[in-house]
């Protein structure tokens, strides 16, 4: 055994805690309401005969993902009547925005696609509003949960996330792929299998431990200080104390980031962030239209697409989470980056070769490899920047501005590959153009990521 592979080896023993296993759950719990809005309805609107413009249009319900920085600072702050008592700050948001999810997609089960177009897009953007909340608290829990003096299990616990989060997509999102090609169930139908297997979901909120923090008192600190400077300016005492509240809640966490890390630093990372997988994120919106249009079943798309996808996926975010773990969270950053570029143009050969499954397989393999080991690093990357005191309002910020890219960006992709007459072999090439930018940015920031890995190790 090499030098180096000795201890890369031995880093698995970060992935033995119940924690990580608790941040799995979570993960699966995440990434399954990206089937229900995303892949599954995505086919559900092809088979029912919507053109590739009006598919790509859907995917402006997953702004709510992009925007969910507005509100997550009442996940820090506000406790809610009777569920925070019996399960924690964190748990019992996890759990009003499960029930959320499940309700709406019964909701959706009950619609006909010719007569109750709307209602579908409307309970879509519901579901969308629900897991994107849902995805605060969990993020907000994963960041909690692991201390401070514990960065190598940040990178665990992050593979973990990703892990999860393809098992719910990847895995339990080809259930409705196998499903609608029986002959006895419709695309709506499937939904209501969808919302079942969310509910079974819910059950891990009642086996984990709320996570210990000192949130309290760094809010009840900020909180002495805005009402003191209030006070100054002789205001009513219950106006300050109010007001008090919302510059906690509201502007704290924004100021506390910015003030930690510096303006132009934190700006960089922001740009870094809303860059980096946009390429990935028009390639994604567009997968199942061209998978589709190349012949492939709904059989072939849910075995290969998510069930192969599912396993590598899987396999890569550990060994990303390895490797991050022992070479940093920048060079995995970077490796990731270069290799998400690169896997892009192995569509532009399925699109050039035609429905070939070897292709597809090899394709899929060295896309799930790379999408696994990019977001393993960004996970990890955006935790190490955030306060525990406001982890849910400084997560989310810095995720939303990620998803921003790979949402609302992204749902022009089929107009985009309208306007190249349907080349598909062009229109992944641009998506792998599209990851430059954000690893230029990336090696600009270079000594500030490295300054603060080595700051956590302290």
């Amino acid at each position: 055994m090499s030098v180096h592979s000795a201890p890369l080896l031995s880093s698995l023993r970060h992935y033995r805690d119940r924690r990580i296993a608790a941040i799995f759950c979570f993960g699966m719990a995440s990434g399954f309401p990206w089937v229900m809005i995303g892949s599954a309805l995505t086919a559900w609107l092809k088979d029912g005969g919507l053109s590739r413009g009006s598919i790509g249009l859907f995917g402006i319900i997953f702004a709510a993902y992009s925007i969910n920085f507005l509100w997550s600072p009442l996940l820090d702050r506000v406790r809610l009547p009777l569920l925070s008592r019996k399960l924690g700050q964190r748990r019992s948001w996890i759990a009003l925005t499960q029930w959320g999810v499940a309700g709406c997609c019964m909701a959706m089960a009950t619609f006909q696609l010719e007569l109750q177009l709307f209602y579908i897009a409307l309970f879509g953007l519901l579901i969308a509003i629900c897991s994107a909340t849902q995805d605060i608290a969990v993020d907000a829990f994963r960041i909690d949960v692991i201390g401070h003096d514990e960065k190598d299990k940040l990178s665990a616990a992050s593979a973990m996330a990703t892990a999860g989060w393809w098992t719910g997509y990847g895995g339990l999102g080809a259930i409705p792929f196998f499903l609608a090609d029986s002959p006895h169930w419709a695309w709506h139908e499937v939904y209501f299998v969808l919302a079942a297997i969310m509910l079974l979901l819910h059950v891990t909120v009642y086996f984990v431990e709320e996570p210990k923090t000192d949130r309290a008192a760094q809010q009840a600190e900020a909180m002495a200080f805005y009402q003191q400077k209030l006070l100054q300016r002789r205001s009513h005492s219950w106006l300050s104390k109010a007001t008090a509240w919302l510059l906690v809640t509201i502007v704290e966490p924004f100021k506390e980031f910015f003030n930690r890390n510096g303006v132009k630093f934190a700006l960089s990372v922001l740009l870094f962030i809303f860059l980096f997988k946009i390429g990935e994120a028009f390639l994604g919106r567009m997968s199942i239209v061209f998978y589709k249009e190349l012949g492939f079943s709904n059989s072939d798309i849910g075995s290969l697409s998510k069930l192969l996808n599912w396993w590598v996926t899987i396999v890569f975010a550990v060994i990303g989470g390895l490797v991050n773990i022992r070479y940093g969270i920048y060079r995995g950053l970077m490796i990731a980056g270069i290799a998400m570029a690169a896997s892009n143009l192995m569509f532009s050969a399925m699109a050039h070769v035609g429905p070939s499954k070897p292709l597809f397989v090899a394709t899929i393999i060295i896309d799930g490899f790379t999408a696994a080991w990019s977001s393993v690093a960004l996970v990890a990357f955006i935790s190490l920047l955030c306060n525990k005191a406001f982890s849910a309002s400084q997560y989310a910020l810095m995720a939303s501005l990620g998803v921003l890219g790979r949402t609302v960006l992204a749902s022009g992709s089929g107009f985009i590959v309208d306007g190249l007459d349907g080349n598909w072999s062009v229109f992944f090439a641009l998506t792998a153009v599209m990851v430059i930018p954000s690893l230029l940015f990336l090696y600009r920031i270079r000594h500030k990521i490295h300054a603060l890995e080595q700051r956590s190790e302290h």
